[in-house]
């Protein structure tokens, strides 16, 4: 498999490890609002790419930070005069559930910043020793840029360069560069003697910030410390894949590589780096001031999670993604199809599972074919876009011939595309057709041996007005919700 290196700017190979078993670190969200649709297009990406690892043997280990505390957070808890801390459990949980909803079932574990304190003041410890770090007084501790040479070598920007954008919590005219990034915030006000001894480790400030007693004094982690503390934790200094959207590749996957390899020594600190590309709303940067912020619990209301997985993969993963509903009702339809297929296929079988009939085509070859051109373009950049079409032009190639096919074609057929599908995390649920359809269906059956067409024409608009459609096959009619 080789995969597109944000880092080399090639497709590197994908090599097992030695110890057998891949690395994978891919940046969580930063819980403090409900997770929306650009999250969901990073997350089923990387579930998906796991899906595809282990189901070709190789052993994975997918780990995912959560930002529990940032920035964001305090300010919405401020707003909604809420505990920050609590604020973010409760974002935290709705996001879980939304991984769930969404079938993304492939993390091994999810790490919330909070829980992983003496990992990050450890770093931080190390950063300062080694003179890549400096305090600034009632303010914080930041990295120094300047100390770290290869600072821009993953985004191809300079420490100059990085003057325009500023990170979370980094602001401060005390600074040595404008580039310097936190890696230790300070609180903005004393803490009250009063507290000192009913607080042994964390404590919410006069101010409505948390803050945690540690040997770099009372405070709280910078963004991207965050991510080198956990990582370091599971996986040590260097490790295998890091993934993430391509929004945060600059300035926050900058800093951990400056970071880690300053702590270290060593280099590289990932050997893969795959991005994400962006995800818009009808051609336009999502915002909850433009109205177009659409939430993942929102689209699931509307769409399937099979649908929306199959949207976000119809894209390759590097490129940017549209969404609008009239792109989403085209992969909808195009998944209907492909479930009402399946659903005659499981049909054919049953009907014809008593009766001798020679298989008409090479099945054995073209599955072994379809199943060599899926493989092929996951393995290349994980193209699964390229996969997708090549299962579609493998169901185009029975479609018309499907009620030709003999019961042992048919269960290989059926078996293979649930098998192929199921990889991407896509699921085909039979739809259970209501008495009142198959009525009407059975009633149209019969006007149509008597041949009462127009009656047999005013039923089958009666079954479409319920939602449903009927084709008429050489084993009978066949009933499906469109």
């Amino acid at each position: 498999m080789r995969i597109f290196n944000t880092l080399t700017g090639k497709k590197d190979e994908l090599v097992k490890p030695e110890g057998g078993q891949i690395r994978l670190f891919v940046c969580g969200p930063t819980v403090y609002d409900y997770s929306h649709i650009g999250h969901a297009r990073t997350y089923v990406v990387f579930d998906t790419f796991v899906r595809w690892l282990r189901h070709v043997n190789l052993p994975v280990f997918y780990l995912q930070n959560i930002t529990n505390v940032d920035d964001r957070i305090i300010v919405r808890a401020k707003a909604e005069n809420k505990n920050p801390i609590q604020l973010a459990d409760f974002f935290y949980g709705a996001y879980l559930k939304d991984m769930k909803a969404l079938g993304i079932e492939s993390v091994d574990k999810y790490a919330p910043a909070t829980d992983f304190m003496p990992d990050i003041v450890k770093q931080v410890k190390t950063l300062l020793k080694k003179d890549f770090a400096y305090e600034i007084r009632n303010d914080g501790i930041y990295f120094d840029v300047m100390k770290f040479p290869d600072y821009g070598k993953l985004s191809g920007r300079t420490a100059a360069q990085a003057e325009d954008s500023v990170s979370r919590i980094d602001e401060s005219i005390n600074k040595k560069s404008k580039a310097d990034f936190v890696l230790w915030k300070f609180p903005k006000t004393a803490i009250p003697k009063t507290f000192l001894g009913r607080f042994k480790k964390f404590i919410i400030t006069p101010d409505g910030e948390p803050a945690w007693r540690t040997e770099l004094g009372w405070g709280r982690p910078g963004w991207h410390i965050e991510d080198t503390a956990i990582s370091e934790r599971y996986f040590g200094p260097q490790y295998d894949i890091h993934g993430g959207g391509i929004d945060i590749k600059f300035p926050h996957h900058e800093a951990e590589i400056a970071q880690q390899e300053s702590a270290s020594g060593k280099k590289p600190f990932v050997k893969i780096w795959m991005h994400a590309g962006h995800l818009t709303i009808n051609g336009r940067k999502m915002s909850k001031s433009l109205g177009n912020f659409v939430t993942i619990r929102d689209a699931l209301q509307k769409y399937s999670s099979d649908v929306l997985r199959w949207f976000f993969l119809s894209a390759h993963y590097r490129t940017p993604v549209d969404y609008s509903p009239e792109s989403v009702e085209q992969i909808k339809t195009v998944y209907n199809r492909t479930m009402v297929f399946i659903e005659k296929l499981g049909r054919t079988a049953a009907i014809k599972a008593e009766k001798n009939n020679a298989p008409k085509l090479n099945t054995a070859e073209l599955i072994r074919k379809a199943s060599e051109e899926f493989g092929n373009a996951i393995n290349d950049d994980f193209n699964t876009p390229l996969a997708l079409a090549s299962l579609l032009d493998f169901i185009g190639k029975f479609q018309e011939r499907i009620w030709e096919l003999a019961p042992t074609e048919t269960i290989e057929i059926k078996k293979f595309l649930e098998k192929s599908f199921n990889i991407l995390g896509i699921g085909f649920k039979s739809e259970t057709i209501p008495q009142n359809v198959r009525k009407l269906a059975e009633e149209r059956e019969l006007c149509r041996g008597r041949k009462q067409f127009i009656q047999s024409d005013a039923l089958r608009e009666k079954i479409r007005v319920l939602g449903y459609e009927v084709d008429d096959t050489p084993e009978g009619p066949f009933v499906y919700k469109e």
